[in-house]
């Protein structure tokens, strides 16, 4: 098996899963600020909601005697930091460890449930996630509670966001563009370019040797590439070879672990007065 070394997620999400079978004529419309943050998140495509209303019915009466309302956990475990929930597209998990219980850790079978409960049941709780998850779904009353002057600091200093942005260049009027929560969204968890870049990438094959150029197309078999002087490569996947995906919003995913909340209010603060 090749070694992926991956600066973007790269394997298919959830939303390029195939949804579920049932209710496929009720797709939800979605607020786009909830789109963009599970795009940038990974969580993939949105429960049908559908389907989870039928679920939590089901819930109620099986499970949430142990796990609480809303499956945030009660004698049981919260659900929402469960692998099985997590790892689960269809309820190919969930319903199997439902259906068949864990005697050893004191869950009992549920033997009598049929599989459209079961799906329903595993909709239910990929919608609590992603309520809990999805800051994009959040309805925000009022974001601009920060210090324009020290976001205007925090801008030009330790934020360095002043090294790929500028205030009279792609952020010029962004204040006049967006509504306060829409552009506190848009810094954190940035949507890809309407007009992308060719995305570059490196492999590095068994004896060391590498190739660099622009991606064409990467599967779990094979990576193929223009390479520098224009030439079409393919390379078999295969243990010893290593592929490294350009990110190019590396930075800010990486910056979701520093921001404190006074630093996000501030930043959103002065990016408002720029009008």
């Amino acid at each position: 098996m090749a070694l992926f070394l991956m600066l973007a997620p790269l394997s298919l999400s959830r939303a390029q899963q195939s949804a579920p079978a049932r209710n496929d004529e009720t797709q939800q419309q979605e607020d786009p600020r909830g789109i963009r943050t599970r795009e940038f998140l990974g969580l993939g495509r949105m429960p049908d909601a559908r389907m989870a209303a039928e679920g939590a019915k089901t819930f109620a009466s099986t499970c949430g005697f142990c796990h609480g309302e809303n499956a945030r956990g009660a004698s049981g475990p919260d659900l929402l930091r469960s692998p099985v929930v997590l790892d689960d597209n269809q309820g190919e998990l969930i319903g199997k460890t439902v259906h068949e219980g864990r005697q050893a850790k004191g869950m009992p079978a549920f033997p009598s449930l049929t599989g459209d409960q079961l799906r329903d049941l595993a909709e239910y709780l990929h919608l609590q996630v992603e309520l809990a998850a999805n800051r994009g779904t959040y309805k925000a009353l009022n974001v601009v509670t920060g210090d324009a002057r020290a976001g205007e600091t925090y801008f030009n200093g330790v934020g360095k966001c002043n090294t790929c942005h500028s205030v009279t260049g792609d952020l010029a009027h962004i204040g006049s563009k967006m509504s306060p929560p829409d552009l506190q969204q848009e810094f954190l968890y940035p949507a890809p370019s309407q007009q992308p870049a060719p995305t570059k990438v490196t492999v590095i094959l068994k004896d060391g040797s590498q190739i660099s150029g622009t991606l064409k197309h990467l599967d779990d078999f094979y990576v193929s590439l223009y390479d520098a002087a224009g030439n079409y490569r393919s390379v078999a996947l295969g243990k010893g070879v290593e592929v490294k995906v350009e990110d190019k919003l590396v930075f800010h995913r990486e910056m979701l672990d520093k921001y404190t909340n006074q630093q996000m209010h501030d930043l959103t603060a002065y990016l408002v007065t720029l009008k």
